[in-house]
């Protein structure tokens, strides 16, 4: 008879998720997740699989919870331009918070750290940025077809380079304790929608 688990999955992942966070893929060792986590080590493999199963499920979740929230915010009825900045500007607000800057993106971390050799880890970060990519592309179209942005403007162009600028925010942010590098750098890329 199959033993039940005695711990909470969904609760163990967020945790993983968190320490992964904090100190990145090759910083953090199977008996740290143990400890952190509180799981028996065949527990912890029965359930997650190895470290880099458990890294990739936790990247998706916070993918999910990002691009949800990114979703949510582009999706309002009205307006996109107005959506479009304000996704910007969350973005260098929170490079710019000392209390999350440290940690920085899970997705901008991975593609640093494992992307240049982790096949699986640069595709997660690859889809992560086409739909973010995509999203961005879709509210600068309706903006341009509301009349907000000019005809002559290309917007996936003007997508993807707030995409870039987007992503190099939250290295920056990471590294740099003064918050407006980040924040005069958000507005001056923002210019690009007038």
């Amino acid at each position: 008879m199959a033993r039940t688990k005695e711990f909470d999955p969904d609760a163990a992942l967020q945790s993983a998720l968190e320490l992964f966070w904090r100190h990145g893929y090759e910083a953090t060792s199977m008996a740290d997740l143990v400890e952190h986590l509180g799981i028996g080590r065949a527990s912890l493999y029965a359930t997650f699989g190895n470290k880099h199963d458990l890294y990739l499920k936790a990247l998706a979740r916070y993918e999910e919870s990002g691009l949800s929230v990114i979703v949510r915010e582009l999706s309002q009825p009205g307006p996109a331009l107005p959506a479009v900045r304000a996704v910007v500007r969350r973005y260098a607000a929170e490079a710019a918070d000392e209390r999350l800057r440290l940690n920085g993106c899970l997705i901008t971390n991975t593609a640093a750290e494992l992307a240049p050799h982790d096949p699986a880890a640069a595709r997660r970060v690859e889809r992560n940025w086409d739909h973010l990519e995509t999203l961005l592309h879709s509210a600068l179209v309706r903006a341009q077809s509301q009349g907000e942005l000019p005809a002559g403007r290309d917007p996936l162009a003007l997508a993807r380079a707030l995409l870039v600028l987007m992503q190099g925010l939250r290295v920056v942010g990471k590294a740099s304790a003064d918050p407006a590098r980040v924040r005069d750098a958000a507005e001056q890329a923002l210019a690009l929608l007038d």
